[in-house]
């Protein structure tokens, strides 16, 4: 489906991007004094990697894993602990009564249609980023969370950052005065490549190498800022423009090793994104730029920048209590807030929100704000064309 035909037919999506309250009748009930059970489908990288972190979240278990190459699924079964039951279609693990949550982390083109079964299976859903691939995708998905009762979290982490939540109170209460423009990147230096045991895995293995599965840098790397662009702002881009290559690797990828976009919103806000992975100069980093000042933010730290000021030393910053802070050459000052792996509070707060019947706060229409996002910048790169924003 191209994306006009998207905008005309999708009213409910249409209605899901909007800022709108609850999309859902959210009234499961669920006993506060049970363990979340959770089934994982898509036992790679990341899944595998959660699996451990869950164990050690009170109220939450891994009671069931899946994956369709058998080692992974062993792999994954041993970072679990031993304790989980193995499927090799996660359909059967649905049909688990066992399993109370499905994390999702297959490949970027499956999203849509896992997260879809899993809630006709009446299972909670976190769905890691980005949402779903295409429009199609992204208004299915949303289509069927409106319908549903049980809960849907996206994941997008920083979202669940305590440090991130601080850094928006403070923007919102005018720490750096009115916005002027966001500068994020996500540097790296490798070819974003996983070790094949067997050519016949290659695709099912290197997926994010091949626009069939995948929507690269934008939608594994990008996406988390884009959507943090679009929390600070309260608001969607109204057009996009970028330009991408397959420059340095020259190994049959099909989607770009470096890309350079940039979002424009209202009131003339610019956000800029880049990524690259043949330099990892600066790693990640989101900077927010104000009239008043600059905060900058990496995956666990954020400074302050005031316009005009030079080293300083304050005793109390931003109601933080007996914080001593000085300004740190070429870091600016330190913004001192206590919080926990991102990964690890995102799926705290998940289980909250099952145990609660809350909406969590990175749901259904943050992460298809960021999904449409992801496929704007797309769009513009594959097409070389300013795409604009026109779901009204």
């Amino acid at each position: 489906m191209k994306r006009r035909e998207f905008v005309a037919k999708s009213g409910i999506a249409a209605a899901a991007l909007s800022a709108s309250g609850p999309m859902w009748g959210m009234n499961t009930v669920f006993d506060k004094n049970s363990d979340v059970r959770i089934g994982i489908v898509g036992t790679g990288d990341r899944g595998g990697g959660l699996a451990p972190i869950i164990n050690e979240i009170p109220g939450m278990s891994v009671t069931a894993c899946c994956d369709i190459l058998p080692f992974r699924l062993e792999s994954g079964l041993q970072k679990a602990g031993g304790k989980a039951k193995g499927y090799s279609d996660y359909r059967s693990l649905l049909d688990d009564k066992n399993v109370d949550a499905i994390l999702v982390t297959v490949p970027f083109s499956e999203h849509a249609k896992v997260a879809t079964d899993a809630l006709d299976a009446t299972k909670h859903v976190y769905c890691e980023k980005t949402l779903a691939k295409g429009y199609q995708g992204i208004q299915e998905l949303v289509a069927k969370v409106k319908t549903s009762k049980n809960i849907f979290q996206t994941g997008h982490q920083y979202h669940s950052s305590r440090l991130y939540t601080h850094v928006v109170e403070l923007i919102n209460q005018g720490k750096i005065g009115k916005i002027v423009a966001f500068d994020c990147q996500w540097n790296r230096n490798g070819n974003w490549r996983r070790p094949v045991p067997d050519p016949k895995w290659e695709r099912m293995i290197n997926w994010r190498m091949y626009r069939e599965y995948s929507g690269g840098l934008v939608a594994e790397l990008c996406s988390h800022q884009l959507d943090f662009v679009n929390w600070v702002l309260k608001a969607t881009p109204q057009k996009v423009v970028g330009i991408g290559g397959i420059d340095y690797w020259k190994d049959g990828r099909e989607t770009f090793d470096n890309v350079q976009l940039i979002y424009s919103y209202e009131n003339g806000v610019k956000a800029t994104f880049t990524c690259l992975t043949g330099n990892a100069m600066d790693d990640y980093k989101i900077k927010v730029m104000g009239d008043k000042g600059t905060i900058i933010l990496d995956y666990v730290n954020a400074w302050f920048y005031p316009e005009g000021a030079e080293e300083k030393e304050l005793g109390e910053v931003d109601g933080v209590s007996g914080a001593t802070v000085n300004w740190v050459k070429g870091k600016g000052i330190p913004l001192e807030v206590e919080h926990l792996d991102p990964s690890k509070q995102a799926l705290m707060d998940f289980r909250d929100s099952i145990r609660n019947n809350t909406k969590p706060t990175s749901d259904i229409t943050t992460g298809a704000n960021a999904a449409v996002c992801v496929q704007m910048g797309l769009d513009a790169m594959i097409d070389e064309r300013i795409v604009e924003w026109d779901f009204n």
